[in-house]
């Protein structure tokens, strides 16, 4: 594939917030730190890594202990015991089949990322890695897909943290999948794939590593699972004086008015304790009641201050944080320099400074994932056809189709000059009402405005009526727009990557490691 290149801000589907983070907006300066550019990454490899780099290596190294894992991601691991090494990481829920696209354009942007850093600054190493969202308790979110424009939902009982869901009900869906995929060299490829990820392991965890690893293995990418016990331990101190402290409370709630102050929406809310009691069919809030006890919501389970002092020391695996410590939780396991992720989580992300700040844990330069569209087969032909630009395209089908008519009509379809006219006409009426009496201005206006809104209908008719004449060309206009926007949103929020593998097989994911360009920030259109 090709790939051309748009503004952000040119797509209109994109926050406030990620646009003037992209601008360097100073109204945004202090909710983050680095800059991403050469300069922000110079400086972020001179701060200093605090984590412990032998039990990340011990433990990362049992959690890819599958005979599948690539020598690429081995040699990774082992670079991470290297004081010279960092981490570029992304995050994302465990999604059934990987869910939408941006599922794999945000690991596709990790790779290419760790890629340019290692052109940038040679005497370093870095590691793309992929933080899988374990822990996380939304199973609604991750339970569905579409491929070729079909559904295909997982409905199965989840109650606890998605990582430890059983998948042993799950082979009716795979096989759905499998069944859509067709009989080419490329679909086998997948169907086995997903066979090997989803029937050959136990929970919905190891299903997704394996499935990920197989897709990009091959550039050495690490998968992580921070449900983990020691990995927690890293966290306890930070624990203990969280919940009894309620900073990240206090902290969020201060950024967030600031941010607001400034004109832009917080995109979450901190809770006063922020972490979550966790079991293999348990994941729910911890609350601090009237008398000082810390209730377990919807358990029998409480504790008093010291008995969950004493928990947290000995099963701190039993905690899990929430939105706003779990990028805390992040940056204290991993010598990460930077985090990828979608506008929403930028807009997190930059609430959680204070915090940063406060537990004394360097910042992640925050890096938007590319963000992009597929315009294969004939689509860019059509576009082409239509005299419309991959800039054009995001436009509303209604105007593009009155703008097509209107350049392409035989006929004059506005009515501009006749109203000029008809203005001239009635600027001559109001100086004669005028002279008669000076009362009648109101009553000349308002006619005029009545007779601009009937030529403002009659032109939509004229317009209307002369669409007929180009129904093919409209008519592609709608098969190009629903392609690119199914559903009126962007492809790469709905498509699974599965219908691209298909026909591109792993040249697929190549071409879009190869194209995509992390730290140039625009919207990348692939055809």
């Amino acid at each position: 594939m090709k790939a051309a290149y748009i503004q952000y801000g040119d797509t209109k589907s994109f926050s406030s917030l990620l646009l003037r983070y992209l601008e360097d907006d100073e109204r945004l300066h202090g909710f983050y730190g680095n800059r991403p550019d050469h300069a922000g990454f110079a400086a972020q490899l001179n701060q200093a890594v605090s984590t412990d780099r032998q039990v990340l290596a011990d433990t990362l190294e049992l959690q890819h202990s599958d005979p599948q894992t690539s020598q690429a991601t081995k040699d990774h691991i082992q670079l991470l015991r290297d004081p010279n090494t960092y981490t570029v990481t992304t995050g994302h829920q465990l999604n059934i089949f990987t869910g939408p696209l941006y599922f794999i354009f945000k690991i596709a942007t990790t790779i290419k990322l760790a890629r340019d850093l290692k052109a940038q600054f040679p005497d370093k190493n870095f590691v793309p890695v992929y933080w899988m969202a374990s822990e996380d308790h939304d199973f609604e979110e991750i339970n569905h897909t579409h491929i070729f424009r079909n559904p295909m939902r997982w409905n199965t009982e989840a109650i606890g943290p998605t990582g430890r869901l059983s998948t042993a009900d799950i082979a009716e869906t795979v096989e759905a999948y499998q069944n859509i995929l067709g009989l080419s060299e490329n679909s086998c490829k997948l169907s086995a794939m997903m066979e090997e990820a989803y029937l050959s392991h136990a929970t919905l965890g190891e299903a997704t590593r394996s499935l990920v690893s197989q897709l990009f293995g091959r550039y050495g990418l690490v998968v992580m699972d921070a449900d983990c016990a020691d990995f927690k331990k890293m966290l306890i101190s930070i624990m203990k004086q969280d919940i009894l402290q309620q900073n990240s409370f206090r902290l969020v709630g201060e950024s967030s008015a600031a941010l607001e102050e400034r004109g832009f929406k917080p995109q979450v809310h901190a809770r006063e304790i922020n972490f979550f009691y966790l079991a293999d069919k348990l994941r729910e809030r911890i609350v601090q009641e009237e008398g000082g006890r810390y209730q377990v919501l919807n358990t029998e389970l409480s504790f008093t201050e010291d008995e969950l002092i004493r928990k947290i020391e000995e099963h701190p695996e039993r905690f899990s944080p929430n939105v706003i410590m779990r990028p805390l939780y992040q940056e204290k396991i991993l010598p990460n320099l930077a985090y990828i992720g979608g506008a929403a989580e930028i807009s997190y992300w930059m609430q959680l400074k204070k915090v940063f700040d406060f537990y004394e844990q360097p910042f992640p330069i925050l890096i938007p994932r590319n963000s992009a569209m597929i315009a294969d087969g004939n689509l860019s032909e059509k576009i082409y056809r239509l005299n419309f630009t991959y800039k054009s395209i995001f436009k509303p089908s209604t105007v593009l189709k009155k703008e097509y008519v209107r350049v392409h009509s035989k006929h004059r379809l506005n009515l501009n000059d006749e109203w000029r006219e008809f203005n001239s006409i009635f600027e001559k009426i109001k100086l004669r009402a005028h002279k008669i009496d000076p009362t009648l201005g109101p009553s000349t206006d308002a006619i005029q405005a009545r007779l601009k809104t009937a030529m403002d209908r009659l032109e939509k008719k004229l317009l209307k009526a002369d669409q007929k004449n180009f129904k093919e060309a409209l008519d592609q206009i709608d098969l190009v727009k629903d392609k690119l926007f199914p559903g009126g949103v962007l492809q790469e929020r709905v498509e699974n990557f599965g219908s691209y593998y298909v026909k591109y097989g792993d040249d697929f994911i190549r071409d879009l490691i190869c194209h995509f360009q992390p730290l140039e920030f625009k919207f990348t259109i692939l055809y």
